[in-house]
């Protein structure tokens, strides 16, 4: 059994039920649990490893609840579109992934993550060419360290169908769920703690037969796995399953079995005061992704109204492609701001706190991914800690609320991320892979990806 003992924190975010923010903190580990938490002074003074956090703030890992890895491949492409010209003018570049791509973007992705305060990713991995597998994520996340959320997405209604992805790249339904079920056996683990789950995510409304989604349901529930989808991201969006299906996209989610606290959707910025009671009723999640949203002009999801509603909302970075980063802290910034833009701050209680945004981006996250062994920096939690440097420009002048520095301010990245005990990020360099070398490979790849788009014009 192993040791580790963080200490001297200018300031320990515990996001425990009395949300305690402790002075002089410092944090306890055995293995990959956390054991005991308080001031440095009731802690032990030692461990097989100690980390001094002077002039840091220590933080439970964030949580990122959507992302498409594979996009860090496509960054800054398709540039001033809404979401169905912008999937249309990306699906024909996506058809050119390989295995090796998804594996080295997914690992991209991560680091990215892990440097900016992420300790737990899921991901949506939906369009499977040229041999590409959903273990290709599963192998690259097991390397670099990342608790992960593996989404087997699909496509299955192609363009002669009435939908919107070109029939090339969409997949048979029967193989889609027989393909589901096999990575479910493989790889999922219920267990707490786990660091690999899988998750059952049909793509979008527009993508996807309504049998497949009431089959993908059944599929779930049967295993005891989540459900993701995208829903209601923007206007088109809505009037697609008006048309289509003859409801909203609320309805259309009831009708099909999915809503639950085991399932979550993605975006939902369009999603109706019906919409909003149902899901606060039914316990379904929402992963908020407001600089995807900003991108795409799709506007700005009613986070506010959903938490007064008792709506479990979580924080995503979404694709890199259509925001083009996968800097948490600096989502959970954007998110807290574009509250206070739709909704206001002046003379009164905000919007959004930066308390409450913390929240979000770390208990939320957990609870919209079903887990209550991540989140928080309490005794019997997961070892999922990161530490925040205090010492540089970005906070300097905010250190009076430290917290608060955490999130208004532009933090570039953090000293120290550990993931289920294991330090994976080490005075600010990942200690699991050589990032030099894997950016070098990811960039030749993306040149590669790109050329290939430009031949098939």
């Amino acid at each position: 059994m192993t040791t580790l003992l963080i200490r001297h924190a200018t300031l320990l975010v515990t996001m425990d039920a009395q949300r305690r923010e402790i002075a002089d903190g410092a944090v306890f580990v055995r293995d990959n649990v956390i054991e005991a938490v308080g001031t440095t002074g009731d802690l032990p003074d030692t461990a097989d490893e100690v980390i001094e956090a002077r002039d840091q703030i220590v933080i439970p890992g964030l949580v990122n609840t959507h992302h498409h890895m594979v996009q860090t491949l496509t960054r800054a492409m398709v540039q001033d579109n809404e979401l169905f010209g912008w999937l249309k003018g990306l699906y024909p570049v996506w058809a050119n992934l390989t295995p090796e791509m998804v594996k080295v973007s997914t690992q991209t992705a991560m680091a990215e993550l892990l440097l900016s305060g992420c300790t737990t990713s899921s991901d949506h991995l939906y369009i499977y060419p040229n041999g590409v597998n959903l273990e290709d994520s599963i192998e690259g996340a097991s390397e670099i360290g990342m608790r992960f959320h593996a989404a087997r997405g699909s496509m299955s209604v192609g363009e002669s169908k009435g939908g919107l992805p070109p029939d090339a790249i969409v997949e048979d339904e029967a193989a889609i769920l027989k393909e589901t079920q096999r990575l479910i056996a493989r790889w999922h683990n219920p267990a707490r703690f786990a660091m690999q789950r899988i998750v059952v995510a049909p793509c979008s409304p527009f993508s996807v037969s309504r049998e497949l989604m009431r089959d993908s349901a059944l599929l779930a529930r049967q295993h005891g796995v989540s459900l993701h989808t995208h829903l209601a991201e923007n206007d088109f969006d809505v009037a697609y399953t008006r048309e289509k299906f003859g409801c909203t996209p609320a309805e259309y989610a009831e009708q099909l079995g999915w809503t639950g606290p085991d399932v979550w959707c993605a975006h939902c910025v369009k999603l109706d005061a019906p919409g909003i009671a149902l899901f606060a009723r039914s316990g379904t999640g929402v992963a908020h992704c407001p600089c995807s949203n900003m991108r795409l002009a799709s506007g700005i999801a009613p986070i506010r109204a959903m938490r007064d509603a008792g709506v479990s909302v979580g924080l995503g970075v979404d694709g890199a492609a259509s925001n083009d980063a996968g800097h948490m802290l600096g989502e959970a910034r954007m998110a807290m701001l574009l509250q206070r833009v739709a909704h206001g701050a002046v003379n009164g209680p905000a919007a959004m706190s930066a308390r409450e945004i913390l929240e979000i981006a770390t208990l939320g996250g957990a609870k919209v991914l079903g887990r209550d062994d991540i989140g928080a920096l309490t005794v019997g939690m997961a070892a999922d800690i990161v530490c925040v440097p205090l010492d540089g420009i970005a906070t300097a002048g905010a250190l009076h609320d430290p917290l608060a520095a955490l999130v208004f301010c532009q933090i570039p990245q953090v000293k120290h991320s550990i993931v289920n005990g294991r330090v994976i990020v080490r005075d600010g360099e990942l200690t699991t892979l050589s990032l030099p070398r894997l950016l070098a490979r990811h960039n030749a790849l993306a040149g590669q990806l790109a050329n290939a788009a430009q031949s098939t014009r």
